[in-house]
């Protein structure tokens, strides 16, 4: 059966995440904040005039919606009369600077903290969905499987749902392959504990990449038996953080032509759910 998760306190609010897009804003701002004490350039200089706070905000909204709506890159640019040249460059340079990533795991750590938990997992549940892609996409696969022509995420996530590392190949590369390039990355943030995935994920050769990496190996569980799915342990859990990115419309289809490009959007899919969950924590007497 499955684990009982306790998190956070929060208090109840709407399920409709545009009224509170301002939490997201803010989250971006004080990254960027960070990134500038830091010495980063965030901002590209140029002969215009800087662009201000007030039209930041609309810039940071815009991508977004772009996210979560699943708008045109030159639609949202119409609408909010912001160039399309200004608008796609600062997320690509956001995107360039892993703004995104270091967003992600930064509220994934804060909503861990705030759960009475440890900064870092002891283990982490790892996964893939398969997406189908647009003509624009640059580079798919078919995944016979799932019969979908498209492209894989591979995830790894904690046992609240928060992702620490994902990555995407056509949807033709096998798991055990595409999950290797996550594992990685785990092993950069210093994650030593285990990874827990679906059958898909069995043979020594993986678990050997994984102990080789530093990680305590992959241990491949039944999701479910007899085509029913059983929640074994806290391996759900990922699932349900798939679930989630279902609601944001550009995960649906992919149109991007790079790959980190598609990593940021589902990065920034776990920053607007992480930022939401914080705001609504309630203060504890």
């Amino acid at each position: 059966m499955g684990t009982k998760i306790s998190s956070a306190t929060t208090y109840e609010a709407s399920r409709n995440p545009i009224e509170t897009i301002d939490g997201f804003v803010d989250a971006v701002l004080s990254e960027l904040a960070t990134m500038k004490a830091e010495g980063i350039k965030v901002r590209t200089k140029g002969p215009k005039k800087p662009m201000d706070d007030k039209d930041l905000r609309r810039c940071i909204t815009s991508i977004w919606f772009v996210c979560y709506g699943g708008m045109q890159w030159r639609a949202i640019a119409d609408l909010t009369k912001i160039p399309l040249s200004t608008l796609f460059a600062l997320f690509s340079r956001w995107t360039r600077l892993r703004l995104w990533n270091r967003l992600m795991l930064r509220l994934a750590v804060a909503w861990r903290t705030a759960c009475g938990d440890t900064p870092m997992p002891s283990a982490l549940c790892i996964d893939s969905r398969s997406v189908r892609s647009a003509p624009t996409c640059g580079f798919c696969g078919i995944d016979g499987g799932k019969n979908v022509k498209g492209v894989k995420f591979h995830i790894a996530a904690d046992k609240h749902g928060s992702v620490f590392a994902v990555e995407v190949t056509p949807a033709n590369v096998h798991d055990t392959k595409g999950i290797v390039p996550v594992l990685e990355d785990l092993a950069e943030l210093g994650f030593s504990g285990g990874a827990l995935g679906d059958l898909g994920y069995r043979g020594e050769p993986l678990a050997a990449a994984a102990r080789a990496l530093g990680l305590n190996g992959v241990d491949a569980v039944a999701g479910g038996r007899g085509g029913v799915f059983v929640p074994a342990g806290i391996r759900w859990t990922v699932e349900r953080s798939f679930a989630w990115a279902s609601f944001y419309r550009r995960l649906n289809v992919i149109f991007e032509r790079k790959g980190e490009h598609m990593i940021a959007f589902f990065e920034i899919m776990m920053v607007s759910i992480l930022s939401r969950r914080l705001d609504r924590l309630v203060a504890a007497r």
